[in-house]
């Protein structure tokens, strides 16, 4: 392409437009509505022939032309993927309360404030299963004293679950699985 002084231009990999003030053998100097000048190659930069405003008034035909190939193109029949496993032999959301996994320091907080922060996250995801309809998470709270099973429990009795101990070959004593009832509609 074949540039001339005072062309307005733009850059192809960048917002950058302007105005030609030099025209060499490899390079073209641009000048920015800020005044500012940068060299490019000619492969970078692109002739702008229209204004925005110009082409602005024919933006509901290109949108209208947009949109027939929008719809065009969903109507074509697209792959599905299927799971091979049945609905009740998907793995279970895990949640993982251990305190390291959910804040980066506990410098400053006291036992109150990790317990808070636990429970927060188990009553976020228990409701984040329940609006997805995901029908089981296994809780993995760990052994400690058992503060935290308790107070899971607690906030289990809140919502329509059941609860078991996990398998104890997977995850050892210190995880709950939560099943959750669904509405069917």
């Amino acid at each position: 392409m074949k540039f001339n002084v005072n062309d307005k231009v733009a850059v192809i990999d960048d917002v950058i437009t302007g105005k030609v003030i030099l025209v060499s053998d490899k390079n073209i100097q641009v000048e920015t509505s800020d005044g500012f000048t940068f060299n490019f190659l000619p492969s970078e930069l692109v002739v702008i022939r229209e204004s925005q405003k110009e082409l602005s008034k024919f933006s509901d035909i290109a949108n209208e032309h947009l949109l027939e190939k929008i719809e065009a193109s969903s109507k074509k029949k697209q792959p599905k993927f299927k799971s091979n496993l049945k609905p009740n032999k998907l793995p279970p959301m895990e949640v993982d309360l251990h305190i390291q996994n959910l804040t980066s320091t506990t410098r400053g907080l006291d036992n109150y404030d990790m317990l808070t922060m636990q429970m927060e996250t188990a009553r976020r995801k228990l409701e984040f299963a329940i609006k997805n309809r995901i029908p089981k998470i296994v809780f993995i709270h760990g052994v400690g004293e058992g503060v935290l099973k308790t107070e899971l429990e607690f906030l289990f009795k809140k919502y329509p679950v059941e609860w078991y101990e996990a398998s104890f070959k997977k995850y050892g004593l210190g995880a709950t699985e939560v099943y959750i009832y669904q509405n069917s509609k």
